[in-house]
Order: structure tokens, then C-alpha cells, then sequence
């Protein structure tokens, strides 16, 4: 009978069993290629154990979440110590400027975005939790960011991506900096992407860093700037 290396692998998470999914991972990729991890077993499975907390299925907690996100973590600093010196060709892109909105506690979403992100050569700022429109923006002026990355998981407080909304708009930034969400909600219902004034969102932590090239290419097109980098209007 094959393995099932993906059901070992949410059933340790579970568990809460950190090393248990460290050895089932480097079985897996004893089988395929390290590389593959990410795309072919680790966004899969953790997108599964997404869908259960956001359920409120029983055995998911913020033990196992904070499991998640370290499991999460270690295979993308291998991959990241596994790179050719100086990023290889992979080009410095950014900055962006990532963040749970505010009274949003859920940061295993974000925290798989930020390092799918860092992987694809995006400079990240990632601002953590609890982050408010002001804060976001302040960054995003801060570091000459034409992204900003607001994650929520629920609809209440997804609500909030509409004041990060009227704070871009309301300092003359509409078009310069781009708004991406992302979290369960915004999967639920994709149209809360452009009810909250969003302009864009992704299916996954992998595909993000294709989102953010479009949106920041975008912003580029509307006003070049430069350098690429973001200017005050």
C-alpha cells in the first residue's frame, strides 16, 4: 500500500508533533526532490488544515496553528539555505509591506505568504498582528512600498480592509499603492475582494508572489515613479 505522506503530514501537525513532520517531509522528498516540497505537499496539506480551523474543527487550536506555521517555516529556510549564493537569478523585488488587519490574530496565513514571498526575492516587511490602516500605510510610506498585504480570516474582521482602503485613498496613494488580501473569508466569499476595496487576491501563499508582480506592475503602469519604487503624490 503507498504512503500517504499528506495525511501523515496533517495528522503530525495535529499533534502538534513538529519533528514528527520534519522526518515525513524529508521521507517525501527522499522519494521526489526537496525543491518539491512546498508545491506538491506542504501548501496542500496546510491549505486542508487551513480549511479545518477555519471550520472549527476539533483538532485544530492555536497550539497546532503555531506548529503549522513553524513546520511551515523550517522547510522554507532550508530552501532558502539550500539556494546558490546571492539568490542565484531569482531578482530583489519590492519592498512590500505585509500584515494581519486589525483585530485579526490568526498569523499562520500570512506568515506561509511572507516566506513564499521572501523565496520569490520580495523584499518583506511584515508588521505582525492587530495591524491598523494607519500602521499599514505609515509602512508602506515608510520603506516606498506599492503593496500592501492585509491577511483576515474571518468576515468581521475583514471588515477592516475597507478602512486600509479609505486611508490609501484618503493620502492620495490610489493607484500607487496597491491593496492584496488574502484568508479563509476571502476564499469563502471572493466577493468581499472588491466589496472591502481590495484589488486583488491569490489562491494560495504559492501564487502570491504572481499576484504581488502583477499588482506592483500595475501600479507602475498608472505612475512610473523612480526606480519603481513608490513616490508621495
Amino acid at each position: 500500500m503507498e504512503r500517504n505522506y499528506s495525511q501523515e503530514l496533517l495528522m503530525a501537525i495535529e499533534r502538534a508533533d513538529r519533528s514528527g513532520a520534519a522526518l515525513i517531509i524529508d521521507a517525501w522528498a527522499g522519494q521526489h526532490a526537496f525543491s518539491r516540497v512546498v508545491p506538491d505537499l506542504l501548501s496542500p496539506v496546510l491549505e486542508t488544515f487551513g480549511n479545518l480551523w477555519a471550520s472549527g474543527h476539533g483538532g485544530v487550536s492555536l497550539a497546532t496553528g503555531y506548529v503549522a506555521s513553524k513546520v511551515a517555516e523550517d522547510v522554507l529556510s532550508r530552501l532558502l539555505q539550500e539556494a546558490p549564493a546571492g539568490g542565484g537569478n531569482t531578482p530583489v523585488k519590492g519592498p512590500v509591506v505585509l500584515g494581519n488587519v486589525e483585530d485579526d490574530f490568526h498569523p499562520l496565513g500570512r506568515k506561509m505568504v511572507a516566506a513564499f514571498l521572501r523565496t520569490e526575492g520580495w523584499d518583506v516587511r511584515d508588521l505582525g498582528v492587530d495591524v491598523s490602516a494607519k500602521q499599514f500605510v505609515d509602512a508602506a510610506e515608510e520603506v516606498g512600498s506599492r503593496i500592501i498585504g492585509a491577511s483576515a480570516m474571518m468576515h468581521t474582521t475583514a471588515k477592516n480592509v475597507a478602512r486600509i482602503r479609505e486611508e490609501i485613498d484618503g493620502r492620495g496613494y490610489t493607484g500607487r499603492i496597491m491593496l492584496a488580501v488574502g484568508g479563509a473569508v476571502f476564499k469563502l466569499r471572493p466577493e468581499l475582494v472588491k466589496a472591502f476595496g481590495a484589488d486583488g487576491t491569490s489562491d494560495s501563499a504559492v501564487s502570491a508572489s504572481a499576484l504581488f508582480d502583477e499588482l506592483w506592475q500595475r501600479s507602475i503602469s498608472l505612475y512610473p515613479g523612480t526606480g519603481g519604487a513608490l513616490e508621495q503624490p
